[in-house]
């Protein structure tokens, strides 16, 4: 399924030498998430690998259940002997067993240490605390320290969702037309003084804090703060950084978490252009991915990432929105849709959630859009 830049095809059509029946075609980089399981074991790791290679991937984003340097050690040795590229992909804000004081505290009073919002395992840090950014800058760090690891891959960098993606509204039966206390961080005693110190403002003394602009913007500014303190040491570490972040990021990943993902020193973006998730057809791909690129202006490479639909044949009986996405029959819209947008190519969630009409689809897709690419750069 590899899209491949044929320069020998080219020559020989431009010496009138053999068939000209393929046509020159440029290589869009693919990627994948994926995470282990239970049932992970080496054998299974370069099984994987090797059939998503062979299925184009460029590099895998790869989740061993947070800082295991041992696991992320072996997994980035099989990528690299399957001459894949390796994103250590590993979750931030999320910590079951930190210190009761590194815990958010959400605009009741309530700590995530003790009250998570939407589901039990969002025991959220959080990301003002410098005992957290300490803790996340030396464990990242440790990471980048692995030879084979190429880029240390940031998820959950975040606070926790304040407005949820419309399309998960009814599987927790909450209407979120306005910020509610119960998902809005952080009001910890340092936030709130710190707050009060850069800007005058006691936020605690306004009746809907929601509607301070300088608040939801103080916010914006320390997840930037964290996430460039994280990038300087992978820098210095003579590796790179990349993230998964939410679509926008003015349209949702500032709304809902306080992303405002344009500003990060990364080497590379992969926005989460879950469709579905915001009840939003294909085409929305090709949409969201245009505001992506241009809210970054050339300083990143935009990898549009793309949710599928496994038990696709039976989407529509499926009532958990995560168990949805893309379906064959909507590939090509969505990746047309972001190359045309101009990505830099494209990310799976997950290379083994794709059936192989998934895989057929995709290929011809991409064939289709790397010779368009082609004549393009050719004209």
């Amino acid at each position: 399924m590899k899209v491949k830049f044929l320069l020998s095809a080219m020559m020989a059509c431009a010496l009138g030498l053999g068939s000209c029946a393929d046509k020159p075609s440029v290589e869009i980089p693919l990627y994948g998430w994926e995470g282990e399981n239970q049932e992970s074991t080496e054998a299974t790791i370069r099984t994987d690998f090797k059939k998503w290679k062979d299925h184009g991937l460029k590099g895998i984003c790869y989740n061993t259940g947070g800082f295991n340097a041992e696991k992320h050690a072996l997994a980035s040795k099989i990528a690299h002997e399957n001459g894949l590229e390796y994103h250590a992909w590993i979750p931030a804000m999320l910590k079951g067993d930190a210190d009761s004081t590194w815990y958010a505290v959400n605009r009741k009073g309530e700590s995530a240490y003790t009250v998570q919002a939407y589901v039990p395992y969002y025991k959220a840090m959080c990301p003002n605390n410098p005992d957290v950014i300490n803790y996340l800058v030396t464990e990242y760090g440790k990471i980048a320290d692995i030879p084979e690891v190429d880029y240390i891959h940031l998820d959950y960098i975040r606070y926790v969702d304040v407005i949820l993606a419309r399309g998960l509204w009814d599987k927790y039966g909450l209407v979120m037309n306005e910020e509610y206390p119960t998902a809005d961080y952080c009001y910890c005693d340092k936030c709130v003084a710190d707050f009060k110190e850069a800007s005058g403002i006691d936020i605690k003394s306004i009746e809907d804090p929601s509607t301070c602009e300088e608040w939801k913007q103080f916010r914006c500014d320390v997840i930037t703060s964290l996430v460039n303190k994280i990038a300087d040491a992978v820098h210095a570490k003579g590796k790179k950084i990349s993230a998964a972040v939410f679509p926008g990021p003015e349209g949702y990943a500032k709304k809902m978490v306080r992303q405002e993902w344009n500003k990060w020193n990364l080497d590379a973006v992969f926005p989460m252009n879950y469709n579905d998730f915001y009840l939003e057809p294909a085409a929305w791909v090709g949409k969201i991915t245009k505001q992506e690129v241009d809210a970054v202006e050339g300083k990143m490479p935009v990898y549009s990432g793309l949710f599928i639909c496994n038990d696709w044949k039976n989407k529509a009986s499926i009532k958990d929105p995560e168990g949805h996405g893309l379906i064959p029959s909507e590939i090509s819209e969505a990746v047309h849709g972001a190359m045309e947008a101009g990505a830099a190519g494209l990310s799976l969630f997950t290379p083994s959630r794709m059936t192989d009409e998934h895989w057929a689809e995709l290929d011809k897709a991409l064939k289709a859009v790397g010779e368009e690419m082609a004549a393009s750069q050719n004209k």
